[in-house]
């Protein structure tokens, strides 16, 4: 009987093995039909949403691979930037947008953009893309066209301490960086802040 288990527990056990390393192989093949992706895990908080592009715009980019670009989007726990991210670059013209200080015209053309049109409250959409409140009251938009021919870094943020009073967690919003954006956009439209309550 001893015998007939331990013959059972090493068959198991075999199995588990093969079904790992046939894991690997299959994760090694698909991830050359990936973008180059790129994560700042560390011991805070695990990153959460996806890199991945959805809907039309998986039309309008293609991955790529551009290490340099993409480490310079990636941040360690607590000091913001991605969490995790994906280059890739426009092939049609894409909107995007940019929510930025008023105070420092330096900031409208500045290296983080979002798909989304700002929308819902200011806390609220500083919390999902870990704007901390001494960089911008966040007073004025930008709406732009992306260029054509743009490498960009697609991901989720990384959590940022503003302050030993506030922080903020890892968000699953995807955030767009660009490098250099006032010469990777066009049709530029402003925008002003107004005071709205509810």
């Amino acid at each position: 009987m001893k015998k007939a288990l331990l013959g059972t527990l090493l068959f198991t056990l075999q199995g588990c093995v093969n079904s790992s390393s046939t894991t690997t192989v299959k994760t090694a093949l698909e991830s050359e039909l990936e973008p180059e992706l790129a994560s700042g895990i560390g011991i805070a908080q695990a990153c959460i949403g996806s890199t991945a592009l959805d809907g039309e715009l998986r039309t309008r980019f293609k991955p790529i691979k551009d290490t340099e670009l993409l480490a310079q989007a990636i941040g360690e726990p607590l000091k913001g930037k991605l969490c995790q991210g994906a280059v890739y670059q426009s092939t049609q013209e894409v909107t995007i947008y940019r929510a930025w200080n008023s105070t420092n015209p330096n900031s409208q053309f500045g290296q983080w953009w979002s798909f989304q049109y700002p929308s819902g409250t200011i806390a609220d959409y500083r919390k999902n893309y870990e704007i901390c409140y001494q960089w911008s009251p966040l007073d004025k938009l930008v709406q732009c066209t992306l260029k054509i021919g743009t490498n960009v870094v697609v991901g989720n943020g990384q959590s940022e301490q503003c302050s030993e009073y506030l922080s903020y967690p890892v968000s699953a919003k995807q955030q767009v960086f660009i490098a250099a954006s006032a010469g990777a956009v066009e049709n530029c439209q402003s925008f002003n802040g107004i005071m709205r309550w509810q």
